[in-house]
């Protein structure tokens, strides 16, 4: 069973995430914090894929619930459903995962192998040789 699912494909995603205008805001009324979480969201490599499938509503609501998470009087499990929503958003490492999704490393400059003559072994001369010291 486990080699049928891992057997899909996986959608690898750009690491310098998703180009272009942050959509509108699709809720009532947008505080300043919600403002802030929409802007940096939608610069994420996952936002290419929200876009692609419509999920503007999706990422409004993480964003809201994110938000009233971080006050001081919120309600306990409000925790619970933003890690919910997060994974279901690809926004954690589980929800890549279930989601099928990787974001491409940075690839560093390649580098010219270095050249080495073949090892040459020490004679067995050369390893036994005494080592003149303060112990004679």
């Amino acid at each position: 069973m486990r080699r049928d699912r891992d057997a899909g494909e996986w959608t690898i995603l750009p690491a310098d995430g998703r180009q272009g205008a942050t959509p509108d805001w699709p809720l009532s009324e947008q505080s300043i914090r919600e403002a802030e979480l929409w802007e940096a969201l939608w610069l994420k490599p996952q936002a290419i894929m929200w876009e692609r499938f419509g999920q503007e509503l999706e990422v409004a609501l993480y964003v809201r619930r994110f938000s009233e998470a971080e006050l001081m009087d919120s309600r306990v499990n409000l925790s619970t459903l933003i890690r919910q929503m997060a994974d279901s958003l690809g926004l954690t490492t589980p929800g890549m995962r279930a989601n099928r999704w990787r974001i491409t490393a940075e690839e560093p400059e390649p580098r010219a192998p270095a050249k080495r003559g073949p090892a040459r072994r020490a004679s067995a001369r050369t390893r036994l040789k005494v080592v003149p010291g303060d112990g004679d």
